[in-house]
């Protein structure tokens, strides 16, 4: 006895300056990343996080809170610096006129609540909860949303809290990281090209990348050699109207000298909207003056327009004679979703992207470039080739099978590698004043070309101007991958750690089967509460007829 507790004070003693965990779980959801450990062994100054998702709330956003709180308990075991956490409900204790003002001053550091309804016994009640947390490093604060795909409403978070737990080390550790290295990358998106540019890609810049990145708009005509080399990323998004050999000039030094270039093009011009006010409109091809660019860079998007079986929806007005005009919702061949390679690491587990009027992406061989395809359409696909008629009348004809059976078509790819300079053996454009010394073939570097402009854009309404989140669809509810692709491209783009690894950790909830549940209930309730009473008494039969044989001797 007195050797067992000897054993079990020993255990404890070591426990105290050596952790360990057993994860048995098949998908490891307990054991951090190699990436987050060596961050973290790094970590010389002292960290302060506080969680305010606590208090009263439903059973979902308790797991979230729980699996938040495990992970943090490694965090403070591994880190290199104390890790101080702390869990609290700001609203606990505060009055009810007093916390209108508490959540505004919340929300000027980034601490945003959302309100969610709550059922019992008189119905549904709302509740406002804060499913964020904040890192403190050495007085510089940092907000992280532990809640993902909030665009939409929605009443069964079950999902979303799924795709929470699976991405909480990805923001705990890249925050981290920002915090350690002082600065967050620059992203920009190109401007000069596209009146409606600051509305499309209001979510994309002052929503989406803001948290964690400085994003804005950049005009490349007036944009100096030293305003490129401080830019990390740039988005050439939407542009309808040609760029000049000056911008082209600009793109192509920035290529140079290592920056990561996004091509998000319409290449052919149509739109939803001509549509509705005409019945036919003619899609025509979009010069943009960036063919040769791409070509040389190992891309082409081609004039043409992509039709999907596997589709969006759009609204249309339905008006049968004297009644009043009905909006329902109809698939739009015109509007696939792509569906991401999941064996590649910038999208993996995200959902289908919506794509509008897209067209078809080529790969040109191009020596010293990794290809990879990123985005597809499904095999249920056609192409036509542009000029095209387009109209409304098409919603009523079913796509033909044997028409819509094809090899998945290439929208989007991903190119890496030293790119060769466009401009090589070329004059200096007119209007370009400073020395950009451009060498013959660029540093390592990434870039990406997809065939539509809109894949980064968000919806909006004339009516008020009001923005809708970047991937929710307005009409349907729905909510695509549009925003997670973003935010992988622009992770990928801007960590040398290459942390969107941590993206890619799946977490397998196995709930109960409720139909499962309700159908079966009688007979489990039978099984617990009777089998222990029979087990009970074949034991005591069992004891008093061994008992009986045994003296019976």
């Amino acid at each position: 006895m007195l050797g067992f507790l000897a054993v079990l004070v020993l255990i404890n003693v070591i426990a105290q300056y050596f952790y360990t965990r057993i994860d048995f779980t098949k998908e490891k959801r307990y054991t951090l990343n190699s990436k987050t450990k060596e961050i973290l062994a790094k970590t010389e100054k002292d960290i302060t996080i506080t969680v305010f998702l606590d208090g009263e709330i439903p059973s979902a956003f308790k797991r979230l809170r729980n699996a938040t709180k495990d992970l943090l308990n490694d965090y403070k075991a591994y880190s290199n610096a104390k890790v101080k956490i702390i869990f609290q409900d700001p609203l606990d204790g505060v009055a009810a006129n007093e916390q209108d003002t508490l959540i505004k001053s919340l929300g000027e550091i980034g601490i945003k609540p959302i309100a969610i309804n709550i059922k019992n016994d008189a119905g549904l009640t709302q509740k406002i909860i804060f499913p964020m947390a904040l890192i403190d490093i050495d007085g510089k604060p940092m907000a992280i949303n532990l809640l993902q795909k909030t665009g939409g409403p929605a009443t069964d978070y079950e999902t979303n809290i799924n795709s929470s737990i699976q991405n909480l080390e990805y923001s705990f550790t890249a925050a981290i990281k920002r915090l350690q290295k002082g600065q967050n990358p620059k992203i920009g998106f190109l401007d000069g090209h596209n009146k409606a540019l600051e509305t499309q890609f209001y979510d994309a810049v002052n929503n989406t990348l803001s948290q964690n990145f400085y994003a804005g708009f950049v005009d490349l005509q007036i944009i100096k050699k030293q305003g490129l080399d401080d830019l990390d990323v740039l988005f050439i998004t939407k542009p309808q109207t040609a760029l000049s050999e000056l911008e082209k000039y600009k793109i192509n030094y920035f290529v140079m000298k290592g920056g990561r270039l996004v091509w998000s093009i319409d290449q052919v011009i149509a739109s939803l909207d001509s549509l509705q006010k005409r019945p036919e409109i003619m899609a025509t091809n979009n010069q943009l003056n960036i063919d040769d660019m791409l070509f040389e860079y190992g891309a082409r998007i081609n004039y043409n327009l992509i039709t999907d079986v596997n589709s969006a929806a759009i609204p249309v007005a339905t008006n049968n004679p004297g009644e009043q005009a009905q909006i329902d919702l109809a698939p739009w061949i015109y509007y696939p979703i792509l569906t991401p390679d999941t064996s590649n690491a910038l999208v993996k587990n995200i959902d289908g992207v919506k794509a509008e009027f897209a067209s078809t992406v080529d790969i040109i061989d191009v020596p010293n470039i990794k290809k990879t395809i990123i985005l597809q359409t499904s095999p249920y696909n056609k192409v036509f080739e542009t000029p095209k008629m387009l109209s409304l009348q098409m919603l009523a004809q079913e796509p033909k099978q044997e028409e819509y059976t094809s090899m998945p078509k290439t929208a989007g790819i991903l190119l890496e590698g030293r790119f060769k300079s466009v401009f090589l053996n070329r004059p200096v454009p007119a209007g370009i004043d400073e020395d950009y010394n451009l060498p013959a073939i660029s540093k390592p570097t990434k870039m990406i070309v997809i065939g539509d402009g809109d894949i980064f854009a968000n919806q909006y309404s004339k009516a008020d101007n009001s923005i809708f989140p970047l991937g929710l669809d307005r009409y349907t509810q729905q909510n695509y991958g549009n925003k997670a692709l973003l935010l992988n491209i622009a992770d990928y783009f801007t960590d040398d750690d290459n942390l969107i690894a941590l993206r890619n950790k799946e977490i397998k909830v196995r709930l109960l089967n409720k139909a499962l549940i309700k159908a079966e209930k009688l007979k489990w309730q039978l099984i617990n509460t009777a089998f222990p009473f029979i087990l009970l008494i074949c034991f005591a039969t069992f004891q008093h007829y061994y008992r009986k044989h045994k003296y019976a001797k």
